[in-house]
């Protein structure tokens, strides 16, 4: 297990993170009646992603992030991630933080899985901050320090081999080995299978150093090449013209850690174009992406209403109570119940399937062993989130 892990994992499941959170803020802003009180509106999304950015690029918290350390579990790592979404006004419960997590892992494993060269991790890593850099394009504090933290991982993870690299690949790929969570977005792009897994495509551009597979050298004793052969390599590939630039900014040449709730040209979409290819990436598009739809109907339900209530001109954070009982976000029937004017807490009703009933019933069962999620967390990660609490 490679003790430099944790950096990227959290850097890269807080960017996908923002991404979401982003996306569904913008779609919310624009469905809601404007008129109505309490409704998000373009100030309040940019101030929840101010917050995040903000805590997740905090100088003292990267700095105990960047520290050689064990990989943290899953419940620690959602208890991580949890007071980093909560640290703006926006409040969300644990069956709604579970939705977010399962999107957040199955697309940065999807990054990992596809990832051409095991350094090209610190390519994701840095489309990510790149992409963030641009939501906050506004705040030249924020961007300060998104900088500073990219020059903080160039000089810690430049000069490492790419053994060092492959180690750090295989530490997130045995994290994730057991996550086979279907994303929709996924399912309609043919790039997973319905039963969670990935699919390989035998094509596209092969990684960068390397030769098209399809030869065969022959040496002699002597180490003299005499003769070559071919043979059908049951894909159609290219060669990488150049590779994607580690400095603190320049062309990634791949798209994996990009915004994929951003609309894609054809060929992104192609899953062969999301690692090196010869052409420059272009400037993201915030129009929705149609095959993100369906999941971002139920990131809608997982925010509720989006309705925040404001008291006496004191800003206060909303929770989000989705699926009260044991309700799957795919229920058709919802409505929104409100006990009180002053309450800030927003239920949701909706009908499902006994089959989905019993699955929630068994995965909510499954965090609520071991006590509350932070006790559950055991020592790993309490020097992090005893730093967030301070931020």
């Amino acid at each position: 297990m490679s003790q430099r892990t944790l950096p990227l994992l959290i850097i890269n499941l807080g960017g996908e993170m923002i991404y979401i959170l982003d996306q569904r803020l913008r779609a919310q802003d624009d469905n809601d009646d404007k008129t109505q009180r309490g409704r998000w509106t373009d100030d309040d999304r940019k101030r929840v992603m101010n917050d995040i950015v903000a805590t997740m690029f905090n100088k003292a918290f990267l700095e105990e992030l960047l520290r050689p350390q064990d990989l943290y579990s899953h419940r620690a790592l959602r208890t991580v991630l949890t007071r980093l979404a909560h640290a703006s006004i926006m409040r969300l419960n644990p069956l709604s933080m579970d939705k977010l997590y399962d999107l957040m892992t199955m697309a940065f494993k999807y990054q990992i899985v596809l990832c051409p060269r095991p350094q090209d991790l610190l390519l994701i890593t840095f489309n990510h901050t790149d992409t963030i850099k641009e939501l906050v394009k506004d705040n030249p504090s924020l961007v300060n320090q998104i900088n500073e933290a990219q020059r903080q991982l160039i000089e810690v993870y430049t000069p490492l081999s790419d053994g060092e690299f492959q180690l750090i690949r295989h530490t997130l790929l045995v994290l994730f080995q057991d996550m086979q969570i279907r994303v929709s977005i996924f399912l309609k792009e043919k790039i997973q299978n319905p039963n969670g897994h990935f699919v390989l495509q035998t094509s596209g551009p092969v990684p960068y150093g390397f030769e098209v597979p399809g030869l065969i050298r022959y040496f002699n004793a002597k180490g003299r090449e005499v003769r070559r052969t071919r043979f059908p390599s049951g894909g159609s590939y290219t060669s990488a013209v150049r590779q994607g630039s580690f400095d603190l900014s320049g062309d990634r040449v791949t798209f994996l850690g990009t915004n994929m709730y951003n609309t894609p040209s054809p060929e992104e979409m192609d899953p062969s174009t999301t690692s090196n290819s010869t052409r420059k990436p272009k400037q993201a598009d915030t129009t929705p992406n149609p095959l993100a739809t369906e999941e971002l109907n139920l990131l809608a339900k997982l925010m509720g209403g989006m309705e925040m209530e404001k008291i006496l001109n004191v800003d206060a954070g909303f929770k989000v109570n989705l699926l009260a009982s044991d309700q799957e976000e795919e229920g058709i029937g919802i409505s929104e119940e409100t006990a009180h004017q002053s309450s800030r807490v927003i239920n949701i009703q909706a009908t499902q399937d006994q089959l989905a009933s019993t699955e929630l019933a068994r995965i909510a069962g499954e965090f609520d062993e071991g006590g509350s999620l932070t006790e559950g967390s055991g020592n790993k990660g309490d020097d992090l989130l005893a730093m967030m609490d301070e931020l």
